[in-house]
């Protein structure tokens, strides 16, 4: 089977054979037969361009970030390889609307991820030929024939279509001629388990000595090792599109105030903030007066985990709207997680407050516990009856504390993210935090202090150094109950 290089006017110029099947020795293992055809590819390479390619072409794959690993490729190409590259995904694959090209009637259409040219190899060629562009690409251009034959394609100049396309758009633009001044043009398609996803273009001046089939299959085998680097990309880029998402759906962490309660939450992020995690807290007002709060936290990271986290939240506002104990609520939420696929494991922390009664009532399950900080000044942890189990794990029961509060207290409600650690046990850390609380409440007043007080404590305390490290998210409820004539 051969390959035929295309030049521009469609005529078919040498045919580039390709390599033999070399013949299975007897006596040598399949792995030493691989290394003898690897040392003999990069025997095939010269000495110089293999220098020129391999160090750049070395960071390809280091980042999970389509542009920047675009980027890495023509880095990998310019000035050593050729004296301009660019690449190109295909748009529909990008967005993963389709993994086929659509080549068949009016041609394809590609985004520019990345260029460079000339011999400075200069990026900034905003406004003539701007990184992120979408082009469309008839399918009589080589672009299009490259990604439809899934094989490279060798001009000896650029073809009509983006010649046309480049003089019209560049506006007499000088640097346009290093583009066009071209004595040999490669596209190599992009593939990924043997679907095109995009193509790489590679051009020589009239300087340098044309395109080598010993060139092409260079270009083919880092274009290989590029698509799979860009597929990781794309697919870390749609994570962060769908947690972001989620994120963004999300109530923001502003303060609340019912009779008897005033409530501030927030969320700091682990890491850049890129990926949402599991962690939920909520405010929902019940029947008689009542009101609940809770803090979750479905395990992992990413749209699996958010999408758990939706789950449970809404279906505790579904619940909040009956007339059913804590217990009760948090019993139907463990047999709700248990049915919901994707839920395999969650804990949260639920409480209850009843200003009229002067009654806080908490449900914990598999949750570090919360902290209630007295008239006293001092912060503590509250000790919980039963063991209360994680969500999805079919506890059945769920036991209720009861706590009697006479005066104003704050509660602080929180998720493992404050208070886990691999340097110190967990009750130490909780101690810690509850320490933490009382430094920060020192600064200023907070119980019946004005509306700013208890938002402006919950950041201090979201923000507070601790010998956690940030590989979790950190959630954060405070609420100030205030029984009723208190």
């Amino acid at each position: 089977m051969t390959r035929h290089h295309i030049v521009a006017d469609g005529s078919r110029c040498s045919p580039v054979p390709r390599r033999a099947a070399r013949p299975h020795r007897k006596g040598t293992t399949l792995r030493n037969e691989s290394r003898s055809r690897i040392d003999d590819a990069s025997a095939a390479l010269p000495s110089p361009r293999r220098s020129a390619f391999s160090p750049a072409a070395d960071v390809i794959g280091s980042e999970l970030d389509l542009r920047m690993t675009g980027s890495h490729i023509v880095h990998a190409l310019t000035p050593g390889f050729c004296d301009a590259a660019a690449v190109y995904l295909l748009e529909r694959w990008r967005v993963e609307e389709s993994a086929h090209p659509s080549a068949g009637v009016s041609g394809i259409e590609a985004r520019r991820m990345a260029l460079r040219v000339g011999p400075g190899a200069l990026e900034d060629w905003e406004g003539v030929l701007p990184v992120g562009e979408v082009i469309a690409f008839p399918r009589e251009t080589p672009y299009a024939r490259a990604l439809a034959a899934g094989q490279a394609q060798v001009l000896d100049a650029v073809d009509p279509y983006t010649s046309d396309r480049l003089i019209a758009s560049g506006d007499g633009e000088a640097r346009l001629g290093d583009l066009l001044s071209v004595a040999s043009f490669l596209v190599v398609p992009l593939r990924l388990r043997d679907v095109p996803v995009g193509f790489v273009t590679c051009t020589r001046g009239p300087g340098r000595a044309p395109f080598a089939p010993s060139d092409v299959a260079a270009v083919e085998a880092l274009a290989a090792r590029a698509a799979v680097a860009l597929d990781n990309g794309r697919q870390y880029e749609r994570e962060r599109r769908t947690s972001l998402a989620i994120r963004n759906s999300l109530p923001p962490g502003t303060a609340q105030e019912f009779a008897g309660c005033r409530t501030a939450h927030g969320c700091l992020p682990a890491g850049q903030g890129n990926l949402v995690g599991g962690d939920w807290s909520d405010v929902l007002k019940r029947p008689g007066d009542r009101v609940s709060l809770i803090v979750g936290d479905a395990m992992g990271h990413g749209p699996e985990s958010a999408v758990a986290m939706i789950q449970l939240r809404t279906a505790v506002r579904t619940l909040a709207g009956l007339d059913i104990s804590a217990a009760d609520l948090i019993g139907r939420l463990d047999a709700l997680a248990g049915d919901s696929p994707g839920v395999s494991f969650a804990t949260c922390i639920y409480a209850e407050w009843d200003a009229r009664r002067r009654t806080c009532t908490l449900v914990g399950a598999g949750h570090p516990p919360p902290l209630l900080r007295g008239p006293d000044g001092r912060t503590a942890p509250v000790t919980l009856t039963g063991a209360g189990l994680p969500l999805g794990l079919g506890a059945g029961s769920y036991e209720e504390t009861v706590l009697s509060v006479p005066d104003p207290a704050l509660l602080v409600l929180y998720s493992d993210g404050l208070v886990e650690s691999r340097d110190a046990d967990i009750d130490q850390e909780i101690t810690r935090l509850a320490r933490t609380v009382d430094a920060a409440a020192a600064v200023g007043p907070v119980l019946g202090d004005g509306p700013d007080a208890l938002p402006s404590l919950c950041h201090r305390l979201l923000h507070s150094p601790t010998g956690t490290p940030a590989s979790d998210d950190r959630t954060l409820l405070l609420a100030e109950l205030t029984p009723a004539g208190g």
